[in-house]
């Protein structure tokens, strides 16, 4: 099954279109400039003064500069922002890949691309997003290697085209004016508004795509057009942003390694080492892997503003965004290594080599079981929001504003199926890390081309269909006032309302190893295709090239997606009841904040002090098991957190400025920790509880900010930035003791275990754990060469750089104390660095991002330490020629290096899990601008 993508008539398109039709109707200026006369000519006095005035303005990257580090000095928090030529001129796939440029900003990317963020060694979960002032949160699904489906609090940027927003700002410290919900940062995404541009305006641009590794073209396409009306009182946008895009992603991966005195199944009577094996680390399934990637991305915004009069405005906001993707993962399996060998021949290891730090790099087997697997995903994230706000001054000094607004992503990811092909017992395998500790040669001992050495039988071969579906909505209406209480002096206050709703579903098989037999007559040729890496070289000697299941003919000869007889499915399947779960929350919050600007003595001094009250309803549903019998079970409870913040700026001179910053901050819950899905087991003296936990308290902290600023000469800037976080709790899994009636669960669990709400019972589930300190600074630099002589003169460089230091006290799932490391996700040193070229018709820039190795999982699993993704550089261009005003030529470069994401399992075995890669991207392109 093939997606098929096409654009249906939604709320925002038939707005869309009407503006359309209003935008192609000329204003009113427009047409009394139709015939205008002819200029007057200027003296010899205003041509020397137009000249002056053109020497001194800026335009095209170096503007987008200047304005970005405008919007960062007028601030009074700590907040850096990009805006519309940086986002149309950096070479940026997405917005996340826009956002690595801010200092503090890492990524984490997904089939090639960026798809969410980490703030100062805080991961996605504890980062808001907001969209034209509004809470949103988008979700997708990726491989299980980068994250699976987002069913978490974390933002997917890949949802969106850069091209759709004309500002991005990160917020790094909290104002009482400003949301709760982040311990990282406050992300706000602007679209672009007719008020932004002079009457008529439009910009449309295309791309022409390639990429080294899948040799395939991709078209990206972008267009906007502006327009007011009524001497500027009522204006209309739309703009469109498309991509088409094709990919390549192979490489190696293992599933971890392991050193269990079970796994792999390896026979006493080995001749290599026997002794040794318990205490050895080998890989669980060396593999070879080919994922294709298909992405089709459709952004529209649509924007209405009106001033009925000097003291109201009122506005619209519409976006749309569809995200369509088709993916194949195929691998090669050397399964036994995983397994015990129970029920079957044990593998034999006829010869190997272990390395200095445990690892059997090499080894020759018999019996392995090898599995050929082809995995097939259909995946779609539809993105709407509307958002209606206005403002009305009563008089110069009290103004009252107000949004009101919804904002729905609906991930559907109804084909997910799984298909394996099977080989029992193959004598001679080989695997072979030692010329290559990321790409080994694989040699499975028998021809892996030839589909008689394959089979597909019931009780080994699988079927697997895992459709899920992931919605995310918020409301949100919001009242807020501005009061001018004297000059320097201003009083702000509101009420916000949010709701939010957040739904899962999965279904599955009873059975995915009941499949049916072959028809006589059809054999496995019939039902196969081949498959290679193509630019991965892993030496010789290797299986390479290999049969994979083809998902579409199984699909014709057994119709698998009939959802009857054996291939039915449902939710109320043990493997899928943890994904069928929803959580609600309503949120009330009240703030009141004093703006205030004087000075102290002869230097300018101003910020504001602030509190902000949240109460947060809370109801958590899910699957909850009582003996063998599954419950839904609904749990709801509420807190409340007040909030403090403060934020001070000093112009100690006019150029150089202090900033301080000091408040209380809060984060939710992650949601998957959040349901009441558990499982109630009582046998004879033994009562437990495990899964989540839906009374988690939210994470707490206090934060702390001071930086430094040297707006030292035009467009420049040095900056140094210190901060300081303490958070109070983690959220860990960890085993308690407690009476049952203390954990929100219903009594009804009960029924018929013979146990009463009073008994303790150990939990195993999410608990609220002992949090820690956090700690880094950033420093950035910006500069235009024009001090230097000749072509030296149009350079330029922007330069951040990140450290962050943070111990968690980590514990096992026994409740034991475990390791004191890392944040997962903090990557200790982070920066970005950008040297360009800005002259009168040639501009060019080269753009490095880096980033740290990060934890990904503590305790690791399979005996592991920890579990973690190594550093990469990315390094891309960008390069445009303007023809003339109006047209300009574009070339962009994106990882220039191919960096490999490579993700790796124990801090001293440092044992490879994935080593994928997915190719240089380039893009050719023309922008015009009416």
């Amino acid at each position: 099954m093939q997606v098929q993508s096409h654009v249906r008539k939604t709320p925002v398109s038939l707005i869309a279109g009407a503006i359309v039709l209003a935008l192609s109707m000329p204003s009113q200026a427009q047409q009394a400039q139709a015939a205008p006369p002819p200029p007057p000519s200027p003296s010899p006095g205003a041509q020397d003064e137009a000249k002056n005035l053109d020497a001194v303005v800026v335009t095209g990257f170096r503007a987008s500069l200047q304005k970005a580090l405008d919007i960062k000095r007028e601030e009074v928090g700590v907040v850096d922002a990009i805006v519309a030529e940086d986002i149309a001129d950096f070479p940026d796939l997405n917005l996340a890949e826009s956002l690595q440029r801010i200092p503090g900003v890492s990524i984490a990317r997904d089939a090639g691309e960026g798809r969410q963020i980490s703030v100062r060694g805080l991961g996605p979960d504890f980062t808001r997003v907001r969209i034209n002032g509004m809470e949103a949160l988008t979700t997708t699904g990726g491989t299980d290697s980068s994250g699976g489906a987002n069913r978490g609090r974390g933002f997917d940027f890949n949802v969106f085209a850069s091209e759709l927003f004309n500002s991005l700002k990160v917020r790094k410290t909290a104002a009482a004016e400003v949301e709760e919900g982040s311990l990282g940062a406050t992300v706000d995404l602007q679209t672009a508004r007719p008020f932004d541009y002079d009457g008529l305006t439009f910009v449309a641009g295309g791309q022409l795509g390639y990429n080294d590794l899948s040799k395939d073209s991709d078209p990206r396409a972008t267009a906007l057009i502006s327009n007011t009306w009524a001497d500027g009182r009522f204006g209309a946008l739309l703009s469109v942003a498309y991509t088409d895009r094709r990919l390549t992603e192979e490489g190696h991966s293992t599933v971890r390694w392991d050193n269990g005195p079970s796994s792999g199944g390896f026979a006493a009577s080995s001749p290599f080492a026997a002794a040794r094996l318990p205490t050895t680390f080998h890989p669980r399934i060396p593999r070879y892997g080919v994922m294709e990637h298909e992405q089709e991305r459709l952004g529209v915004t649509a924007a209405l503003q009106f001033k009925p009069g000097e003291r109201t405005q009122l506005g619209l906001d519409l976006l749309y965004a569809k995200f369509d993707a088709t993916r194949t993962e195929n691998f090669l399996n050397g399964l036994s290594f995983s397994r015990t060998g129970t029920g079957k021949p044990q593998t034999v290891v006829l010869d190997g080599e272990i390395d200095g730090r445990g690892n059997l790099v090499y080894g020759r087997f018999n019996n392995v079981d090898v599995r050929s697997e082809a995995r097939y995903d259909e995946l779609t994230t539809k993105f709407t929001q509307a958002n209606f706000y206005g403002e009305h001054k009563f008089s110069d000094d009290f103004a009252l504003s107000g949004q009101i607004g919804r904002a729905k992503s609906e991930f559907d990811n109804p084909i997910q199926t799984t298909v394996t092909l099977d080989r029992t017992n193959a004598q001679g395998y080989v695997y072979d890390y030692r010329g290559n500790s990321r790409l080994p040669v694989i040699d499975n001992g028998f021809d892996v081309n030839d589909p008689n050495a394959w089979s597909f039988a019931n009780g080994l071969s699988e079927i697997r269909l895992r459709p899920q579906y992931s919605d995310n909505t918020f409301d949100n209406r919001q009242l807020d006032f501005r009061w001018t209480l004297a000059p320097g002096y201003k009083l702000k206050g509101g009420i916000q309302s949010k709701k939010y709703e957040f739904s899962s579903r999965e279904l599955r098989r009873q059975s995915e190893v009941l499949v049916p037999n072959l028809p006589a007559g059809t054999n496995l040729a019939d039902l196969t295709k081949r498959i290679s890496l193509q630019g991965t070289h892993v030496g010789g000697g290797n299986d390479s090239s290999w049969l994979i299941p083809d998902i579409n003919a199984f699909n014709r000869l057994f119709g698998i997606y009939s959802n009857t007889g054996m291939f039915a499915l449902s939710p109320d399947v043990a493997s899928a009841r943890g994904n069928n779960r929803s959580v609600e929350e309503k949120d009330l919050g009240y703030y009141l904040q004093l703006d205030f600007s004087t000075q102290l003595g002869e230097i300018p001094f101003s910020g504001n002090v602030g509190v902000r009250h949240v109460k947060t309803k809370q109801s958590s549903t899910g699957f909850a098991l009582a003996g063998s019998t599954p419950v839904l079970t609904t749990v709801g409870r509420d807190y409340s957190d007040t909030l403090p913040s403060l934020n001070l700026v000093a112009d100690i001179t006019p150029d150089f400025l202090i900033r301080f910053g000091a408040s209380k901050v809060m984060s939710r819950p992650g949601l998957g920790n959040l349901t009441p899905g558990v499982t109630v087991s009582v046998s004879g003296g033994n009562r437990t509880v495990s899964g989540g936990n839906p009374l988690l308290e939210p994470f707490r902290a206090k934060t702390y900010d001071l930086g430094f600023e040297w707006y030292f000469a035009e467009e420049s800037m040095l900056g140094l930035g210190l901060f300081y976080k303490d958070i109070d709790t983690f959220v860990q899994t960890s085993r308690e003791i407690r009476p049952y009636n203390t954990s929100g669960l219903p009594d009804d669990l009960l029924a018929g275990t013979g146990a009463l709400p009073t008994d303790d019972f150990q939990f195993n589930i999410p608990v609220n754990t002992p949090g820690g300190k956090l700690r880094g600074l950033e420093l950035s630099y910006q500069q235009p060469f024009h001090f230097l002589p000749g072509i030296w003169h149009d350079f330029g460089v922007q330069f951040n750089y990140t450290y962050v230091d943070s111990k968690i006290q980590y514990v096992t799932a026994s409740g034991a104390s475990s390791l004191k490391t890392d944040l997962v996700g903090l990557s200790k040193n982070a920066y970005n660095a950008t040297l360009y070229y800005e002259g009168k018709r040639f501009g060019a820039r080269v753009s490095a991002a880096y980033r740290d190795d990060y934890l990904t999982t503590v305790p690791g699993r399979n005996n592991a330490d920890v579990e973690g993704t190594k550093g990469t550089t990315s390094i891309d261009m960008s390069a445009s020629w303007k023809i003339n005003d109006r047209l300009e030529l574009t070339l962009e470069g994106l990882n220039l290096t191919d960096e490999y994401n490579d993700q790796w399992v124990d801090s001293t075995g440092d044992r490879v899990s994935v080593y994928h890669h997915t190719g240089r991207q380039y893009f050719l392109g023309m922008r015009f601008k009416l």
